[in-house]
């Protein structure tokens, strides 16, 4: 396969496919998120605030740009590596300042460590995506 050809070609189209699969089942909890963060405007910025965040309202923008924008960018295909590393670095930002785990205990503890590990698996995804692109199914496909 030559650097020109589509990661996909190789074996038929079947990874471009699962490539707009993986594309949309990555991201589809950032709008969902984005969404209740919409709706519950206030408390967003009350959580964040207790957590610590610097800029708390301008925090809860930024979260809701990043969690509409950057998926939205994904699934279509557009900016993908850059969309890509824009969620990575969202996401390492979300467990810096909402999942620190060391802080809790027990339970609570747990939760934080499962919810810390899944945005780091997810990071490895998004790394991964960086890589590959975003396959032929795309508005801006990999060569």
């Amino acid at each position: 396969m030559s650097a020109y050809t589509s990661p996909g070609a190789a074996r038929g189209g079947d990874l471009d496919a699962v490539l707009l699969v993986a594309r949309i089942a990555m991201v589809v909890l950032f709008p969902i998120s984005a969404y209740f963060k919409i709706i519950g405007w206030p408390g967003i910025v009350g959580m964040l605030t207790q957590q610590g965040a610097p800029l708390p309202y301008l925090g809860g923008i930024v979260a809701v740009l990043a969690e509409t924008v950057f998926p939205l960018l994904i699934i279509l295909g557009l900016w993908t590596r850059w969309a890509a590393f824009g969620l990575i670095l969202y996401t390492l930002g979300t467990n810096v300042i909402a999942h620190r785990f060391w802080e809790f205990e027990g339970p609570a503890q747990m939760a934080q460590i499962f919810s810390f590990f899944k945005n780091l698996a997810m990071c490895g995804g998004f790394l991964l995506l960086a890589w590959i692109g975003p396959g032929r199914h795309a508005v801006q496909p990999r060569p």
